[in-house]
């Protein structure tokens, strides 16, 4: 292609206030993008090139597993999203599914993920167990509404995904197709030239037994990863599980109450009383809203020096009454205070608040969950507040059991753990991309939406599911986060727009227009994948913006042009090639392989 008559580059010379991260900077200033209002973005050209070779290499990867793909609707009817039981919690609890009604007053969403759709389709075309496994999958447009788009395409309001869906008979073969797709996956990103690492994840919204997310490093990602040096562990740290370092146990001198003016935090009691965080167990409340406007009060205790998961918290109560849960709220916000507790000493709340104080002190009738970490059940000796304001006390042999509290992991997995006790490799931690997650959904959508099939012996059974999602759009930003230095972007030359770029510096000059030409013309008779930069700009600026878009190979024709010489360039490394331009497809061929290669 030529950038004259139908490649235009868009390249900026300032960096757009808006972008935070070096990424979404590049692809702004290199035009791949146009932002055309919060989290909403054109794919230009050269944008869309590559979002076609991504979408190839998973194409590839997803057939040859027997994958089929299609093409599902993204305006969802309700009614779909209402026997999945997750309508509400998608509007008006998490509110990321954009919605409305249709002149008729029927409501719908633009979909955000399509298990209720397919789970549909599903129930109407398969019958017997004849039929399975069957997996479909699209690449398509999606939709969230993020309360605050950022970082580009890694957080944006629409996006393209490859999401995926599989059908199974049994519990052990959608195991056995579970890992066969996190292998695709695998040769997906690596075909990608990116690294990953698998990491286990919690199943959020879209639920399920077991899930597994594929995170590519970077010091700009939004997850955090908790990881062993052997690679024996891996996992998000909203599903890291860890054993945490011993407590400090307390002085024996140490009894009875303990004035803490103000001192409503673990530091602040500390730092005046001489004590460490492990010594202290703190009382956190949490409100959590079910479907149906119900409330349920929390008590959650961890010890000091911990951290409660609210994610492992949430799933742990959604277990619980097995029920849709919305929203868990911490109680920190002035107006739940005022509305709902009456002189509660927040702040100050031990483990032994009993219920009778709990009603008197609150609007809540229902009986309240008592949650607590193991990290803090193991404590025999330890410090608390004394339901009292301004006052801590010890406390001794207090039994967690005969308090019906329920004793669970909902602390935070964080670097320095370990894993096993009789191991001493501790955790590690690195920031993460998500650009990939496969879940296990079991029987959770077949259940609620009737997609059942007919076994060998006649019987009528769920059918077992799987997911599968990649972030198209979110594996070429990543892709940049990991390949880029000061002058711009350094494609994998895999899922690079073009493999080669030719400049010639001076197309005035009769020689270098004709040797131009030979060089474009021959490399698209042998297909390679080039665009020539025709423009009569001064040399300067094409070679500034080549280093920008990050193609990987320039062929730059000038002066020794005369000579039926020029120069090719490999973007990644700046080393440069002298050649004769009889050897230089032979050359160009032989250098794109060893990338090939060693992006593969």
């Amino acid at each position: 292609m030529r950038v004259t008559t139908s490649f235009p580059l868009g390249t900026l010379r300032d960096t757009p206030s808006e972008a935070e991260i070096i990424s979404h900077q590049l692809l702004l200033k290199a035009g791949y993008i146009r932002r055309i209002n919060s989290g909403i973005y054109a794919y230009m050209p050269i944008m869309l090139r590559v979002i076609e070779k991504i979408s190839a290499i998973i194409d590839r990867e997803l057939n040859s597993i027997g994958c089929t793909k299609l093409l599902l609707p993204q305006l969802h009817p309700a009614d779909l999203w209402k026997r999945s039981e997750r309508w509400e919690g998608y509007t008006a609890g998490e509110g990321i599914m954009f919605n409305l009604k249709d002149r008729q007053g029927k409501e719908f969403g633009l979909a955000p993920t399509h298990e209720e759709v397919i789970t549909s389709i599903a129930s109407e075309i398969i019958n017997s167990y004849k039929q399975l496994p069957q997996c479909f999958y699209q690449i398509q447009t999606k939709f969230r509404d993020e309360i605050r788009p950022r970082f580009g395409l890694m957080r944006s309001r629409e996006f393209i995904m490859k999401d995926g869906y599989s059908f199974h008979s049994s519990e052990n073969d959608l195991a056995l197709f579970y890992k066969k797709v996190g292998k695709a996956y695998e040769n997906i990103f690596q075909s990608c030239g990116l690294e990953t690492v698998g990491v286990e994840a919690d199943s959020g919204a879209i639920g399920g037994a077991s899930s597994k997310e594929f995170m590519v490093t970077a010091d700009s990602g939004e997850d955090s990863i908790l990881f062993t040096q052997s690679g024996s562990y891996a996992a998000n740290i909203e599903k890291a599980i860890s054993i945490p370092s011993q407590p400090i146990p307390l002085k024996e001198n140490i009894s009875g109450w303990i004035d803490t003016p103000q001192q409503k935090t673990i530091l602040e009691v500390c730092k005046n009383n001489n004590l460490d965080p492990s010594q202290i167990i703190k009382v956190v409340v949490f409100l959590a809203k079910f479907e149906g406007k119900s409330e349920v009060p929390v008590l959650a205790c961890i010890r000091g020096d911990q951290h409660i998961n609210e994610v492992k918290l949430f799933n742990l109560i959604n277990t619980i009454y097995s029920s849709s849960l919305l929203k868990l709220l911490k109680i920190e916000d002035k107006n739940i205070i005022e509305e709902n507790l009456v002189d509660f000493p927040l702040g100050f709340i031990g483990p032994d608040l009993d219920n009778e104080t709990i009603k008197a002190s609150s609007n809540w009738d229902k009986t309240w969950t008592r949650i607590i970490d193991h990290s803090a059940s193991n404590l025999s000796t330890f410090i608390s507040g004394a339901n009292k304001v301004d006052l801590h006390k010890v406390f001794q042999d207090f039994s967690f059991f005969s308090k019906d509290y329920l004793i669970e992991d909902i602390r935070n997995a964080k670097k320095g753990d370990k894993i096993k006790i009789d191991d001493n490799e501790e955790l590690k931690e690195k920031k993460g991309i998500e650009i990939g997650h496969i879940f296990q959904l079991g029987q959770k959508y077949s259940e609620k939406l009737n997609a059942k099939f007919s076994d060998k012996d006649g019987e009528l059974k769920n059918l077992w599911m799987g997911c599968y999602g990649i972030g198209v759009t979110r594996i070429a930003q990543a892709a940049i986060e990991q390949n880029h230095d000061q002058k711009g972007i350094c494609w994998p030359i895999q899922i690079s727009p073009f493999e080669v770029i030719i400049i010639p510096t001076n197309l005035k000059d009769p020689i270098q227009r004709e040797l131009t030409e030979q060089i474009y013309n021959n490399l698209i008779i042998n297909k390679i994948d080039v665009l020539l930069d025709d423009r009569e700009d001064r040399a300067g600026v094409k070679f500034k913006d080549a280093e920008l878009i990050g193609i990987p190979f320039q062929i730059i024709i000038g002066k020794d042009s005369i000579n039926k010489e020029v120069e090719l360039k490999c973007r990644a490394n700046n080393v440069f090639f002298k050649i004769s331009v009889d050897k230089l497809l032979e050359k160009f061929i032989s250098e794109s392989e060893i990338m090939y290669n060693k992006n593969s």
